[in-house]
């Protein structure tokens, strides 16, 4: 059996089973044992998840050498997101806003129905867990990495406001092609995608 990798202060690790915590840096590293295992118990900063304490004994934590680890603070590395000027304004005034918006592809009437129904439809593909979420925030927000801005507990309160505006945008766009456009309505009837097979059955069952 390979030996356990040892860890000091300022090592660059990732946790192989969390990658949407980004790559981390090293701040404490204390022996420790269990059931006559030797490890380490680490305190760690960790790019998108913040500060974590992690056991090499139960984590599958690995030397960092090919992950991409900043050391700027977080306000500095806030600065350097890339996110639209405008965009990081609305973020600072308003980021329930910014992160429940639906996208203008989904969104704009004067897109074709068919054209809206399938973009909404497309928005299901994110989900509230793991990396989706975190690209989820990031296609909402323009942020490289929201998780410097904002911690997880948010991002999953905002994706739930998020989540029920879709079904609501969804459940409208379905009635209103149940209207004015029953081709489109009855070619998603007839195979919903499967995120939304529920809410197809819902739509159709108002009669």
């Amino acid at each position: 059996m390979a030996a356990t990798p040892t860890f000091s202060f300022g090592d660059k690790i990732v946790h192989a089973a969390m990658p949407e915590w980004g790559a981390g840096q090293v701040l404490s590293a204390m022996a420790h044992s269990e059931n006559g295992r030797e490890g380490q118990r680490l305190k760690v900063r960790f790019e998108r998840a913040g500060l974590k304490t992690v056991s090499t004994l139960h984590a599958d934590i690995r030397p960092a050498e090919a992950a991409a680890f900043s050391a700027r603070t977080p306000e500095e590395q806030a600065e350097a997101t890339g996110a639209d000027p405008e965009l990081a304004a609305a973020l600072e005034r308003d980021p329930v806003q910014v992160f429940t918006s639906l996208p203008d592809a989904a969104s704009d009437p004067f897109r074709p129905l068919k054209s809206r129904i399938r973009a909404t439809i497309d928005l299901y593909r994110f989900e509230e867990s793991g990396a989706s979420l975190i690209d989820w925030a990031a296609a909402q927000s323009g942020l490289a990495d929201p998780m410097v801005r904002f911690n997880r507990h948010e991002l999953e309160q905002f994706f739930g406001r998020f989540a029920r505006e879709r079904d609501q945008h969804l459940r409208r766009l379905l009635l209103e092609a149940k209207r004015a456009d029953p081709a489109t309505y009855q070619a998603v009837l007839k195979n919903p995608p499967r995120p939304v097979a529920d809410l197809v059955r819902r739509v159709h069952a108002q009669g």
